[in-house]
């Protein structure tokens, strides 16, 4: 199996485990050794993995880190684990600085299994960075995350490169930080930012401060809806394009679409290409299709009746997302916009995890 597989199957699991591990070792043989194993690493093999890794700093003896990846009989990775869902906060980094001095790993992995944040010396050499320049989060997982930790598997990992954009990716993570912070909930100083350039000259009272705050948080929010609807739609219509350049119509065929009283909109082909971007962190798009029917658009994998996605209830004033579970039970979850089929990403992930996971 790939990193991808693997990862996948992990992801799949993580709803029907969490709860059940209630300790540190729990966790480290139900998701952590599970995840180095998916980065290529044999756990069995001391010479590859080496479990409860010692090594003497300073007066401290004989304390233990929980994971040491090795690379040419030099520490590559060290990972320090805590409890499932157990709270990643600075004192429990205190062993990650100390060994990341007196070894020759680069890179070091802080985890409770779930969580995954990753640190190198980027600021200053041979000191653990307090600030990861990666992270993971395996219950929501994000494609670039998941792009990036895929390099780090034994196969393909190199050193030099992952540092040479370790850099990059903790100030974009940085920054993305700060934007969504600021549009949930954007500070003075963010606001007053954009009534300089609206109104030139006034001055910022706070009357013009309780007006402006829920503007910039909403025209932020709506920006980003714009730009999404903006990049979908290009797409939908090259796909039109390659649709009319390699195909012709069938007059009977579109006769009968008619008559049976199918009509497939706008906003249905656009909520299949927000399923297939989804999907995209786990199959490839081609694999994701729609089939219309009368009451709502069916998105199928690999054009399977027997693998459904979910289902777009769009032909009424209200819209509905239809969810399934492992089951193949559906859940329809009111949607007042295409875009927040986004928000029940991680439902369309599992049920994909489920059906990818039953081939092998």
């Amino acid at each position: 199996m790939s990193f991808d597989e693997k990862i996948a199957a992990l992801i799949q699991r993580l709803p029907k485990l969490t709860d059940h591990l209630q300790t540190e070792e729990a966790t480290k043989n139900a998701l952590v050794m599970p995840f180095i194993a998916a980065l290529g690493y044999d756990v069995f093999n001391p010479k590859e993995v080496v479990p409860e890794f010692t090594a003497d700093v300073g007066t401290k003896k004989g304390e233990k880190v929980d994971y040491a990846i090795m690379k040419d009989n030099e520490t590559c990775i060290l990972i320090e684990c805590k409890k499932a869902n157990g709270d990643l906060c600075h004192e429990n980094m205190n062993q990650l600085y100390r060994y990341f001095t007196v070894t020759k790993a680069r890179i070091a992995i802080l985890t409770n299994g779930i969580q995954y944040r990753f640190y190198s010396d980027l600021e200053e050499t041979n000191k653990m960075d307090n600030k990861p320049f990666l992270e993971l989060d395996l219950a929501n997982p994000k494609l670039n995350a998941l792009a990036e930790v895929k390099k780090m598997a034994k196969e393909d990992f190199d050193l030099d490169r992952m540092l040479s954009t370790a850099s990059e990716l903790k100030y974009t993570s940085e920054i993305k930080k700060v934007l969504i912070t600021q549009s949930e909930s954007p500070d003075e100083e963010f606001v007053r930012y954009f009534f300089q350039r609206v109104m030139p000259g006034s001055r910022f009272t706070a009357s013009y401060k309780e007006l402006f705050t829920p503007l910039v948080s909403k025209a932020f929010h709506q920006f980003l809806s714009d730009r999404i609807s903006d990049r979908l739609r290009s797409a939908l219509e090259n796909e039109k394009d390659k649709t009319n350049d390699n195909s012709e119509v069938d007059p009977e065929s579109s006769q009968e679409d008619k008559r049976d009283g199918i009509v497939t909109t706008e906003e249905e082909l656009e909520g299949w290409n927000i399923v297939r971007a989804i999907c995209a962190k786990l199959v490839s798009p081609s694999r994701v299709v729609h089939r219309d029917t009368k009451s709502y658009m069916g998105i199928l994998l690999d054009d399977n009746n027997r693998k459904p996605i979910c289902r777009l209830w769009f032909n009424g004033k209200q819209k509905y997302l239809g969810v399934l579970d492992a089951n193949k039970e559906e859940t329809r979850v009111r949607i007042d916009s295409v875009v927040d089929i986004y928000l029940h990403a991680d439902k369309i992930l599992e049920i994909i995890a489920t059906y990818e996971t039953n081939e092998k």
